[in-house]
């Protein structure tokens, strides 16, 4: 199974490749978007600011390739931090910017609480909202490590996978369709974040 993992100068791609890798993946990475046409896994990572994210992925003319791909059912695609959140309509960082509008939703930045610190770095816990596929074998209260300052807010509660209690609370794994998203770093979550990267290349995850 061909897996790509796309390089548009927004992620950390040595700690994702060697994760993937580890978790099994065929892997390739590219900075040419026309190789998605023969993946059968896409991973999205991404670290930094939403609009340099979606400017980038814009000039390497890589929406519109990862749209066609998506349209394939037997496809699927994850979004790993930055690339969750490119996932969404808008974002409201650094003005409004349209992201990829595969996940609907508004990405905005979190309002802490008393005591809470922006970013969000750390160890936190991802409290399960429902089942599904790229969660298999994960407990509820799990915890994963996060990096950010701004959430997603996905527009339909059926795409929430699993929340974070942090401000207001956030999306802390998104799916839709074949189109996942995981607001922490998998490849830096240790035991569990591997399960997430497996469960995401497992043949059977498109089957339910």
């Amino acid at each position: 199974m061909k897996t790509v993992l796309i390089d548009y100068g927004m992620g950390n791609l040595g700690s994702a490749r060697r994760a993937l890798e580890e978790c099994g993946a065929d892997l390739a990475i590219s900075d040419d978007p026309s190789v998605l046409k023969d993946a059968e896994r896409i991973v999205l990572p991404g670290v930094g600011a939403f609009p340099d994210g979606i400017r980038n992925l814009e000039a390497g003319d890589w929406p519109s390739h990862i749209r066609r791909a998506v349209d394939n059912p037997q496809v699927a695609l994850l979004g790993i931090c930055l690339g969750m959140q490119l996932l969404a309509d808008k974002s409201t960082e650094g003005g409004e910017n349209s992201g990829l509008g595969l996940v609907p939703g508004l990405v905005e930045r979190i309002v802490p609480r008393e005591r809470e610190r922006i970013p969000h770095i750390g160890w936190n816990e991802v409290r399960l909202r429902r089942s599904a596929p790229l969660v298999l074998g994960i407990e509820d209260g799990t915890d994963f490590y996060f990096v950010h300052s701004f959430q997603f807010n996905a527009a339909e509660e059926a795409d929430v996978v699993g929340s974070t209690p942090y401000g207001s609370g956030f999306a802390a794994v998104v799916q839709r369709g074949n189109v996942y998203g995981t607001q922490f770093h998998p490849e830096k979550s240790s035991r569990a974040g591997f399960q997430i990267l497996r469960n995401f290349l497992s043949r059977s995850l498109l089957d339910a």
